[in-house]
């Protein structure tokens, strides 16, 4: 006995999209372990790997003792910078001091103090040489720092334009790394691709078909997700190619499927009611009864109230929106039972009324 019943079809339409989707899920997470054991048999490269050891640590040294030695000019250049401030505080009190007693002197008119006059301008002499000779010393601290700035400054550059050769030597073991990790994953996630196109075409309508489209799903994902990880620029190409291919084959495979499903539907139609009504399926029937739509050509077989005649009659008004014969085709859709008179649907077997069985003309 053939079941029909809705919520059989409910759940068993849910099992199994549950199967298929739980299948997926385990392919994917199994697939991922298996791609990250891929992918150790390729080295990832790091920067340090393309360094100097010996040069490194060489012109790291020399930075050192240049730094070193500037922290020791830049605190003698302090020192000096101060005493300077300290000789010139003492000439410029020395000379005030001097220009005042000079004042007083003319004011007083002491020709015996020109010898102190003569003492007072030496001493102003030496502190200003003082503050000279300090200045010197600035000026050869200044020049050492320069010189020290300079060799510190080529030492930089040189370990700038290192690490820039050793940037450009590690993007070019980069590129090869990915490149290769994206081979072995391709390698890997083609032929699944494949297998999984394979099984949506040849299995879709297998009585284990659930099964075939959880592969397919997972296929579907390795290929377009799981080569993103490790995608190099050009990969992106692959990918979205394979896309433009999958989508024009499953397009035109659509369209001619359609387009046959609608040359056999206006074939059918050339045939004869009868011969039309022996091709009904059961499971055909009954989904035809339940979106009221005629089985054979697929169009609305109700009635709507415009239709409607302006009389009525009192009884049958159930069945009064629904016609005997498709309007469309002319295929037979409702007679009237023949051991109780109840009105049924001729595509299915048993009255609904008496549970006779309903005969049409087959």
């Amino acid at each position: 006995m053939e079941l029909n019943s809705k919520k059989l079809e409910r759940t068993s339409r849910m099992v199994y999209y549950s199967i298929s989707s739980i299948l997926c899920l385990f392919l994917i997470l199994l697939s991922n372990r298996i791609i990250g054991d891929l992918d150790s048999t390729a080295t990832r490269p790091y920067p340090e790997d393309f360094e100097d050891k010996t040069l490194s640590q060489t012109v790291a040294g020399d930075l050192e003792i240049h730094d070193a030695t500037l922290e020791e000019l830049y605190s003698k250049r302090e020192t000096v910078e101060r005493t300077i401030e300290t000789a010139q505080n003492n000439y410029a009190v020395a000379k005030e001091s001097f220009d005042n007693w000079l004042q007083t002197r003319k004011t007083l008119g002491t020709p015996d103090k020109d010898r102190e006059v003569v003492d007072r301008a030496r001493r102003l002499d030496e502190l200003r040489n003082v503050e000279q000779q300090w200045r010197q010393q600035l000026d050869a601290l200044q020049q050492q720092t320069d010189q020290t700035e300079n060799l510190k400054n080529e030492i930089q550059q040189t370990i700038d334009s290192r690490q820039a050769e050793t940037y450009k030597q590690y993007e070019t073991a980069l590129k090869r790394y990915e490149l290769k990790v994206f081979l072995i994953r391709l390698i890997f996630v083609a032929p699944v691709l494949a297998l999984g196109i394979f099984f949506f075409v040849r299995y879709r309508r297998h009585r284990y078909y659930p099964l075939y489209f959880g592969f397919t799903l997972f296929s579907l994902y390795a290929f377009f997700f799981g080569l993103v990880p490790y995608l190099p620029s050009y990969g992106g190409y692959v990918r979205y190619s394979v896309g433009v291919l999958l989508s024009t084959g499953l397009g035109w495979y659509a369209i001619r499927r359609i387009r046959l499903f609608i040359e056999q539907k206006q074939a059918e139609l050339k045939i004869s009611t009868q011969e039309r009504a022996k091709s009904i399926q059961a499971a055909t029937a009954e989904k035809a009864l339940e979106n009221h739509f005629c089985p054979s050509c697929g169009k609305d077989f109700f009635l709507y109230k415009w239709e409607f005649p302006a009389v009525r009659t009192a009884d049958a008004d159930t069945y009064k929106s629904a016609t005997t014969f498709c309007r469309h085709c002319g295929m037979e859709l409702f007679k009237n039972c023949n051991n109780c008179g109840t009105r049924n649907f001729v595509h299915l077997p048993f009255c609904s009324s008496c549970g006779a069985k309903v005969a049409i003309d087959k």
